[in-house]
């Protein structure tokens, strides 16, 4: 590599990741060389090899997954709504370039089709070959790959999903869509009468306000919503909301039945990953302020 990109730095031979979170927090990873860089036409892709994370898959400097703990984001993102649906057949999965979540997909024998739509090719391209512990260089034949404009794709599709998994990354450039409020009204119109989706809604410490704003915005068009935490060591806190939309009532947890092939999923995971701690509750509810952070 030529030129280091401004968040790669170099320093006493050592070779340096640093992550700012709205300049505010600055988290660093020792890299031991750099696998893949593109520029592509919506962002910078690279796939760094890091000492402790293993291969990582960073866009524009943010990282957005990592060989070490990618496998606990796509496990719950992708099961806990494939769990509670009682027959998910159409599968459709926007953003997950990494291929994680349709990986974990495919482990459902009565699936019969998951369209993963990723607007940047080199993204799929580059996870594939550089990080199979992540994407397990999918070639089920059940997925079918459209790179272009999510929400342009979901808004020409009327009732035909019966689990939409949103898997963006953060809210700027080419995934910024992807929190607006019409974006869900597109994702309700295109799951059938019984479907669902669930999406990532950020970190209940850093990013209070988006989190909340997506749960009130998919409960503008889901009459039935939920929301749900995991642990990810790589994201900012590590501590990671998800939301659920459906169009019916969903089980209790204490009814959810599970057996795949996982490393973090489990019955007792995904029934308490439900269980909000207060101050959670209370930013859902409205008794706690959220601060809009510069």
């Amino acid at each position: 590599m030529e030129r280091l990109p401004k968040y790669i730095r170099s320093s006493q031979g050592k070779l340096w990741l640093t992550e700012d979170e709205r300049d505010n927090l600055k988290i660093s990873y020792r890299i031991k060389n750099v696998l893949f860089e593109e520029t592509s036409p919506y962002q910078h892709v690279m796939v760094l090899d890091s000492y402790d994370f293993g291969p990582m898959l960073v866009l524009d400097g943010v990282v957005q997954t990592t060989s070490m703990d990618g496998y606990i984001y796509n496990e719950m993102i992708s099961h806990v709504p494939l769990s509670l649906h009682p027959h998910p057949r159409n599968v459709l999965i926007i953003g997950g370039g990494d291929c994680g979540a349709a990986k974990e997909a495919a482990k459902y024998e009565e699936v019969e089709r998951i369209d993963l739509v990723e607007i940047d090719e080199a993204v799929v391209r580059a996870s594939k070959r550089y990080m199979p512990e992540v994407s397990g260089n999918l070639s089920d034949p059940r997925v079918h790959y459209h790179f272009v404009d999510g929400v342009q794709f979901v808004k020409q599709v009327q009732s035909k999903y019966d689990v939409i998994i949103v898997d963006s990354s953060d809210p700027v450039g080419p995934a910024q869509q992807l929190f607006e409020t019409g974006f869900y009204q597109s994702l309700y119109n295109a799951l059938n009468e019984g479907g669902l989706m669930a999406c990532q809604s950020q970190s209940p410490i850093f990013h209070a306000e988006i989190m909340r704003q997506t749960y009130e915005r998919v409960g503008t068009f889901f009459p039935h919503r939920k929301l749900y935490t995991a642990v990810v060591p790589t994201y900012p806190g590590g501590l990671w909301s998800f939301t659920l939309g459906s169009k019916r009532p969903l089980p209790a947890p204490e009814r959810i039945r599970f057996h795949k092939n996982t490393r973090y999923a489990n019955e007792d995971v995904l029934r308490q990953c439900f269980s909000l701690p207060v101050f959670i509750q209370e930013l859902l509810e409205g008794k706690e302020a959220v601060s809009a952070k510069p």
